[in-house]
């Protein structure tokens, strides 16, 4: 039967409204409507209209119902840049992303999340807690995608157009995911990440939305990234070059550097002033000084490398899954080099092969 779950994760993907599909394939908008309602059915002829103007292959309308994140339980960064139609977008990609992530669990052992519940922690005493939980101590952390899945989260891009979807997290049961815009600059994806962890780790069991829930993991963010003993240990700062030696060392972007200074004490108010005049200035609210290079998913490079090994790729999980190769592209970090086919019909031989991450 012709899945209502999944039609709606198509449209959505597409960036349409059910009036916009309605016009497209020549029916009521009432006919949409009631086709994701599950009210009745679309003729034959009107199932293959949708599913070529959605651009989804015709099975994927007919397999089972999808998981799909529920609005209530996902945490954006920023709900007042985004329209419905761009929340509603980044929400289907996410059900996309669970099919794969149901099929990496089929195939491959990973870790078993290790991200606790630390609601009952202020967000810089659970960013102390979870260093000291994982093992960092206080020195800085290398690539924080690694971190995360090192540490049982599923790690996704998206590939919205724009940069208002900043980035969003969700708890699939005890799965945590995280998604990130591909779009960002590398330290600001970076500090995305932790922000969503912050999330994660604070608000498990609430409604992550809000001015207050987003205070709270920023703060967590700043304080996990730039923990407040190393740079209490170097005193005070007075210059703009020592922010930026500062902030290559710690991989963040100059202005967050620069705030979470002047957030321990470490330079006043008026030298917090006068730097950002500085930094905007110069023009490096946009683009870093000494930029760093941009984190990529080291559980998705290793499938991809996995699935090459055994002469497959991304077009044979687009068929297994009956989904488009470019909605699983979009997921995957620019990890998939488009030029180069794979085979969609190889025979892979189901496995349960454990992938090493390393720390």
């Amino acid at each position: 039967m012709f899945n209502k779950s999944r039609l709606t994760v198509a449209r959505q993907r597409a960036g349409l409204t059910m009036k916009e599909l309605a016009q497209k394939v020549g029916i009521e908008p009432r006919s949409v409507t009631g086709y994701e309602a599950g009210e009745y059915l679309p003729s034959d002829e009107v199932a293959q209209k949708l599913a070529r103007i959605l651009g989804f292959p015709m099975a994927f309308f007919l397999l089972d119902d999808m998981d799909i994140p529920r609005v209530e339980g996902v945490s954006f960064r920023s709900m007042s840049k985004m329209t419905a139609r761009q929340r509603d977008g980044a929400i289907a990609a996410g059900a996309v992303a669970f099919l794969l992530s149901d099929w990496l669990d089929a195939e491959f052992d990973l870790p078993s999340p290790s991200v606790p519940d630390m609601r009952e922690d202020t967000p810089q005493s659970a960013a102390a807690g979870l260093r000291s939980l994982w093992g960092l101590g206080n020195r800085p952390i290398k690539n924080v995608v690694h971190l995360l899945e090192l540490n049982g989260a599923r790690v996704f891009s998206l590939g919205e157009d724009g940069k208002e979807v900043d980035a969003f997290s969700v708890w699939r049961g005890q799965r945590p995911c995280v998604f990130l815009n591909s779009q960002k600059s590398a330290e600001r994806s970076r500090f995305d990440a932790a922000h969503e962890l912050g999330h994660l780790v604070l608000h498990k069991h609430a409604a992550p939305n809000g001015l207050e829930a987003e205070k709270q993991a920023n703060e967590f963010a700043a304080a996990f990234l730039m923990p407040e003993a190393p740079l209490r240990a170097i005193g005070r700062v007075s210059g703009l070059p020592k922010v930026v030696e500062l902030k290559r060392t710690w991989a963040v972007s100059v202005a967050a550097m620069t705030y979470r200074l002047h957030e321990v004490g470490l330079i006043s108010k008026w030298t917090y002033q006068q730097l950002f005049m500085e930094i905007s200035r110069r023009g490096w609210r946009t683009e870093e000084p000494v930029p760093v290079r941009r984190e990529q998913s080291q559980v998705w490079k290793k499938v991809l490398d996995d699935l090459r090994l055994h002469g497959s790729g991304v077009a044979h999980l687009s068929k297994l899954l009956a989904v488009p190769e470019s909605e699983i592209v979009k997921l995957l970090f620019g990890l998939v080099p488009v030029a180069v086919p794979s085979n969609p019909d190889a025979s892979v031989t189901p496995r349960r092969g454990n992938l090493r991450l390393v720390k």
